[in-house]
């Protein structure tokens, strides 16, 4: 699928709109930079190491892993989003920040970049570590890209790099499920209803704003951990740790929340 067809597809637009980012702008900033700290540390990366965040949205993880010292290609199918990040980039050069932006004084702004990007095909570098984060996997409409996606993230590994993808743990997710919610965001209410069907992970998203009614559905595939295993096997690639939470405690498909899976290129 070729980015002309990935743009008409519903992750493409929703995405891509100012409420997406308005509804999920509360996400734990320490929470993720404790985790790059932690998974980089666990991977140890070597200070100036090249590692491409694929699905960086408008960059979070992307300027914290360039704060601990690492070489940052950031991509995103995303538009706006990686104008976000490039906007930011250059508010921090010429010394404008927002009120509630973290601190960035430590970012080495000659060793990041952002480009969109459709991460089912390669990126034109290789990496000694490519990050696939928060559940930025399983929304296509075609379920081969899936196994697409982890095949390119093997062409963009160095012969000693890691692959990282951390995705909900959908045992969990489903058991846990909660069917309706609201959230009001700058006098806006969302409204989510929630449901597991056919295999994925639905939620639709209802609000009004400014006398327009809006809905928007998110799709996930409730991937499970064996499906990610055949991906790997598929591409030849070798599973090296298997964590269940952003503090690297051990996977339990009971219990944990999350299914982060660490891989590289298998020796034959």
């Amino acid at each position: 699928m070729d980015d002309a067809q990935h743009s008409k597809t519903w992750y493409a637009s929703w995405f891509n709109t100012p409420y997406y980012h308005m509804l999920y702008k509360d996400r734990d900033y320490q929470e993720a930079a404790d985790f790059m700290q932690q998974l980089t540390d666990k991977l140890e990366l070597t200070q100036g190491a090249k590692i491409l965040d694929l699905a960086c949205g408008r960059g979070r993880h992307s300027m914290y892993l360039n704060k601990l010292g690492y070489d940052v290609t950031g991509v995103d199918l995303s538009e706006s989003s990686i104008a976000f990040a490039k906007a930011r980039l250059k508010n921090i050069k010429e010394g404008h920040l927002e009120l509630d932006e973290p601190d960035q004084s430590s970012l080495q702004l000659d060793r990041i970049k952002f480009a969109v990007h459709n991460m089912t095909v390669p990126y034109t570098d290789t990496f000694n570590a490519v990050f696939n984060l928060f559940t930025s996997f399983g929304y296509f409409d075609d379920p081969q890209d899936n196994q697409r996606t982890v095949s390119s993230i093997k062409k963009m590994l160095k012969l000693d790099g890691y692959g990282v993808i951390d995705f909900f743990n959908s045992h969990h997710v489903i058991e846990h499920l909660v069917p309706y919610n609201e959230k009001e965001v700058r006098g806006i209410m969302f409204k989510q209803s929630r449901r597991f069907e056919d295999g994925f992970i639905f939620k639709d998203i209802e609000f009004e704003d400014d006398g327009e009614r809006y809905k928007f559905t998110e799709r996930v595939s409730a991937l499970t951990q064996e499906d990610f295993l055949n991906y790997l096997d598929t591409a030849s690639l070798e599973l090296v740790h298997t964590f269940g939470d952003y503090q690297l405690a051990d996977f339990d498909q009971e219990t944990s929340p999350r299914l982060i899976l660490v891989f590289k290129i298998a020796v034959s």
